[in-house]
């Protein structure tokens, strides 16, 4: 036990428990926060914020795949087609004959981000021409899209079985969820439905801030699996460059969907998150290639030289729109006006180069948090000056991001930044206040030391002489009274030859408890040396004084002392008052004044309050 009091009275293990306890509660309080969803939510939006900014530092280092190309129904051509053929949608034998255009170029993939929906009875022909070309050729795709509109307003259809993908799913990754499982379909016309397998959806999830940062490889209709176009078109570009061909998509237990020698990471809810090359190539030449729609059909439909010949030979095509007026839109992490078509082509350069992003679980950033948090608050602890440990602090943010940073641009691993940030700020605020209160309690302990005696805990000699000094200028200034009182013990040098130092040093400490037990908490009662104590009664005339004095020298005599030994001992005193201004206007004077009073109750037998009938202007 008395170990154990030692160490708690030890300023150094006190400090840093303190310190620890800061800590902790810091983390903790944190932590307690996270698991409020609104809280979690709130850390989320600003976590996707820096992954954009990340993604946006990093785009000019990264390569897009220049095989991909887009011819896009931009702003000059939809005004040139609208006005060539008066309506929009343009005739699907237009697309029929683009088809037929582009496979005279040999190229790996055709893929149309276009909803072909609903025929026109005056357009039968036109749209069976479509559907024509389109099954003529393995490596033509088109889209489909899935939602959860009312019943009343289109009932679901059933789709064919080739369309349905068969996921060997081993991992936690869940698709049955509200993102990516639906209740309603968006078909296409059934002379293509029924025509080929090459229909992918083109879904795209957008988070709470409107922003697309990833794309589900699969959604969920009728409990069957449907792939998006990208995948296909990809697996179709890697089957001809490299003869891999995909039978069954495999998802291994680490939510890893395998597609031959290339994984793509998966979130718990099933998207893909994409590694974005910069904003979209409508206005950035190092981004995919744009070929507008009227340039291609002025070329097939008036021999127009617009277009390299065989320009397409080899490349994946992707057809679709970026007009603002046909409001295929999104904001991406890298740009904020980007088309729907070129989302999907980052889909597919992702997977060609096996690109995605893997977001680490958030314990990954509890533990970083954790161990920053403790680098941090080591540091301010250790650090004598605020001006360096703040620096420390402030480029281990600035170092532990560049890092993050760094890890998403080498590794495609995209590791928590707020969090962490959050935490070093709260436990570098949270050690200073710690540092501020043990600095403010070793001032209080300094200058307890310094006017406290170490024996008796009264104030000490000097602690006296600036008290007494303080209250006669307080006297002076309000015209009030203060009386002090001059305590001696009775035969002290005797009784510490007869019982030992040790018993009276017990003996100057129980009195010393009595004198301060008996006066008030305004009152100041010191060690004025050896034997010899005084108390200084604020505000307090000489005949209050005398009351006081009386019945301190009652409370000594009547009580009883213990000795080390274990035996009781009685104890007398003499006491003498002085009161300011009469009985003197200095400290010596006072004191003189209160020691002659002292003197006289010894001289008439001890035990007693010394008077020496002083003038009773009071």
């Amino acid at each position: 036990m008395e170990k154990f009091k030692k160490l708690i009275n030890d300023k150094a293990f006190f400090k840093y428990l303190l310190y620890t306890i800061y800590i902790i509660i810091t983390v903790g309080l944190l932590f307690s926060l996270l698991s409020q969803s609104y809280i979690r939510n709130f850390f989320a939006t600003i976590e996707n914020k820096t992954f954009d900014v990340r993604q946006s530092l990093l785009a000019p280092y990264k390569k897009v795949n220049k095989d991909i190309v887009i011819i896009s129904v931009d702003e000059e051509s939809y005004e040139y087609l609208f006005g060539k053929y008066g309506e929009w949608p343009i005739s699907r034998g237009i697309y029929a004959d683009l088809i037929t255009y582009l496979e005279k170029q040999n190229p790996s993939a055709i893929a149309f981000d276009l909803m072909f929906v609903k025929s026109l009875k005056s357009s039968l022909n036109e749209d069976n021409k479509l559907a024509n070309n389109i099954a003529k050729y393995d490596n033509v795709f088109t889209s489909i899209n899935f939602d959860n509109q009312s019943f009343d307003l289109r009932k679901p259809i059933d789709l064919p079985n080739n369309l349905k993908a068969k996921v060997d799913n081993k991992s936690k990754v869940n698709f049955k969820n509200e993102y990516l499982e639906f209740t309603n379909c968006r078909a296409i016309i059934n002379q293509i439905l029924n025509s080929t397998s090459n229909i992918g959806h083109i879904n795209i999830i957008r988070e709470n801030d409107g922003i697309a940062r990833d794309l589900p490889p699969f959604v969920v209709y009728k409990n069957d699996y449907y792939p998006h176009l990208a995948l296909k078109v990809a697996l179709k570009y890697l089957e001809k460059k490299e003869g891999y061909k995909q039978s069954e998509y495999k998802i291994n237990k680490n939510g890893e969907l395998i597609l031959g020698n290339r994984k793509m990471p998966l979130t718990p809810n099933g998207t893909a998150i994409l590694n974005w090359y910069g904003p979209s190539g409508m206005n950035n030449s190092d981004s995919f290639e744009y070929v507008p729609m009227w340039k291609v059909e002025k070329t097939m439909y008036e021999n127009k030289k617009l277009i390299p010949q065989n320009y397409f030979k080899n490349k994946i095509i992707y057809i679709g729109t970026s007009a603002t007026s046909l409001f295929d839109l999104k904001s991406v992490p890298t740009d904020r006006i980007f088309p729907g078509v070129e989302i999907h082509t980052t889909f597919v350069n992702n997977i060609l180069d096996n690109n995605f992003i893997k977001r680490l679980p958030i314990h990954y950033d509890i533990l970083i948090s954790l161990l920053l948090s403790l680098f941090v608050g080591l540091i301010v602890i250790r650090s004598e000056s605020t001006v360096i440990s703040s620096l420390i602090a402030i480029l281990t943010s600035i170092i532990y991001v560049l890092c993050a940073t760094a890890v998403m641009y080498l590794f495609n691993i995209w590791i928590g930044i707020v969090l962490q940030i959050v935490s070093i700020v709260l436990v570098f605020i949270a050690v200073y206040l710690a540092k501020y209160i043990l600095k403010s309690r070793d001032l209080e302990y300094t200058y307890a030391l310094a006017t406290t005696d170490g024996l008796t805990e009264l104030y000490n000699h000097r602690y006296f002489q600036e008290q007494m000094l303080l209250n006669i200028e307080t006297s002076k200034r309000y015209n009030k009274q203060f009386s002090l009182i001059m305590i001696d013990i009775d035969f002290f040098k005797k009784f510490n030859d007869t019982y030992g130092h040790q018993s009276g040093d017990a003996v100057l400490r129980q009195v010393a408890q009595i004198l301060k037990k008996n006066v008030r908490s305004s009152d100041i009662v010191c060690r004025y040396g050896g034997e010899e104590m005084s108390i200084i009664l604020t505000n307090t005339n000489y005949d209050e004084a005398l009351i006081t004095a009386q019945k301190i020298c009652n409370a000594v005599s009547e009580n009883p002392l213990k000795l080390v030994n274990g035996n009781d001992v009685k104890v007398t005193i003499s006491l003498g008052v002085s009161t300011y201004p009469q009985n003197g206007e200095t400290t010596a004077d006072m004191i003189k004044f209160a020691d002659d009073c002292l003197y006289k109750a010894k001289e008439n037998g001890r035990n007693q309050v010394g008077n020496l009938a002083p003038d009773k202007e009071n």
